[in-house]
């Protein structure tokens, strides 16, 4: 599709911001009316229609994609999706450790076990660690905790956690990497630390590096959509 506008803004409106071009309002994919909570998210979609050339790369809209995945899926069914995020605390990657006469344990509870724990001390809740693959079950308590930390997430917040949730399996990493300050390599290291093992023991082609890589990106992508909506 070619360039159809000149210039592009954001103007405030009620409810929050949103992008501009030539003075025009955007919709969503889903036709709704891109409304966003913050001018600086409102700037940044803005900025995704600035850079284009005379031809429209819609495979170069990252944010608008993020921002419209808020307003047309979750915004309607916000319950579903946090029935869909509960799970992945059920399974969590930071609780599934190998057996403890493995050298992989003590990497994972130098790493996993201080993030579990600090995030645990955070909210007040437990989760119970497995050595092994078979699945044991959270406490209730633990589960009915962090419905409630999503339920006062903003539908923004809950489109970055689906994105984080599913590159890190850890909704622990997921809630984390929202909270202001996260530090995203930190975060990607507890993540990825079984697929690093393996590349230490067995090395890495470079398709799976590319990868690894594209889904760091991702995971960036998210924890600033996050940051862009408070």
């Amino acid at each position: 599709m070619k360039r159809f506008y000149k210039e592009t803004g954001t103007e405030q409106v009620e409810g929050g911001w949103r992008a501009v071009l030539d003075g025009r309002a955007i919709r969503t994919a889903g036709g709704r009316q891109q409304v966003v909570p913050t001018q600086a998210l409102a700037s940044t979609l803005a900025a995704e229609w600035a850079v284009q050339g005379e031809i429209i790369d819609p495979a170069s809209f990252h944010f608008r994609d993020l921002a419209d995945f808020a307003i047309d899926a979750i915004a309607p069914d916000r319950h579903t999706v946090i029935a869909e995020l509960v799970p992945y605390a059920e399974t969590d990657t930071l609780c599934y450790r190998a057996d403890p006469d493995e050298a992989l344990y003590k990497r994972q509870a130098e790493v996993w076990e201080p993030l579990l724990r600090a995030f645990e001390e955070r909210l007040g809740v437990r989760f119970t660690r497995i050595s092994g693959i078979m699945h044991r079950p959270q406490p209730d308590e633990t589960l009915a905790r962090l419905r409630g930390e999503l339920e006062a997430c903003s539908d923004f917040e809950l489109a970055a956690l689906k994105m984080l949730s599913s590159l890190s399996a850890s909704l622990v990493i997921a809630l984390e990497a929202i909270r202001p300050g996260a530090d995203a390599d930190t975060l990607w290291r507890a993540a990825e630390l079984e697929a690093d093992w393996q590349v230490e023991l067995w090395g890495e082609d470079w398709e799976a590096a590319d990868l690894r890589a594209t889904r760091f990106t991702a995971f960036q992508l998210a924890m600033r959509l996050a940051a862009l909506s408070r």
